[in-house]
């Protein structure tokens, strides 16, 4: 019951950190008027959290909007990774500012930036999952969690820079890193296995072929 209530109390003061630093930068906020924010007391965040967990937190709640639907199998890889990743995109669209405000500070800070790969790596493995790609089919799941990083990484920035709210930048970011990757690793043969599974994906009769398939 403690985990889960310290887990409710992390959500709260990061959606509360976020509508503040909406308002004013990231570095200026202080734990009192988060808990305030949240409806929660100074003593609620004893033990549980600070300002600086709260943003070592925002990369887990946004990746678990990931998981809010299922895995449409009949899919092209490159598709249900598209699908699941977007998923994310779009739930941090509505706290923008806010992000922003605490994307710029975690790049100052020495700290955050260290343990930045680490949470990419987290972010990739469950984009994975939720594609329902994490296995060791084709290529290790440890190359794919480092080439799935780097597409998110690309895809955030081309976010940042939105100024229309349809995702123009982030879709055509998302879409090209990922072709990429597929190009350059055999994405699709490689995340799909051998056999009939393979020689499915790997006839397709649209534009959505593989580059490289041999289509």
């Amino acid at each position: 019951m403690a985990v889960a209530r310290n887990a409710s109390i992390i959500e709260q003061g990061l959606l509360a950190a976020l509508a503040l630093a909406a308002e004013k930068p990231w570095a200026d906020l202080t734990l009192g008027e988060i808990a305030a924010q949240a409806g929660l007391t100074l003593a609620d965040f004893h033990g549980v959290a600070t300002r600086e967990t709260l943003a070592d937190a925002v990369d887990a709640y946004f990746d678990s909007a990931m998981s809010a639907e299922g895995v449409a199998t009949d899919d092209l890889p490159r598709e249900r990774l598209f699908e699941v990743i977007m998923l994310r995109f779009e739930a941090m669209e509505a706290h923008r500012d806010g992000l922003k405000s605490l994307l710029r500070y975690r790049e100052t800070v020495p700290a955050h930036l260290i343990r930045l790969p680490a949470a990419r790596r987290a972010s990739a493995r469950w984009a994975l999952a939720c594609a329902g790609l994490d296995d060791n089919s084709g290529a290790p799941l440890g190359l794919k969690v480092l080439a799935i990083a780097f597409v998110i990484a690309r895809a955030e920035r081309a976010w940042r820079r939105e100024t229309s709210g349809d995702f123009a930048l982030t879709m055509a970011a998302l879409d090209r890193s990922l072709r990429a990757a597929e190009e350059r690793m055999g994405w699709v043969a490689r995340f799909t296995g051998r056999g009939a599974s393979r020689s499915e994906t790997d006839t397709p009769a649209s534009d959505d072929a593989a580059p490289g398939s041999g289509a």
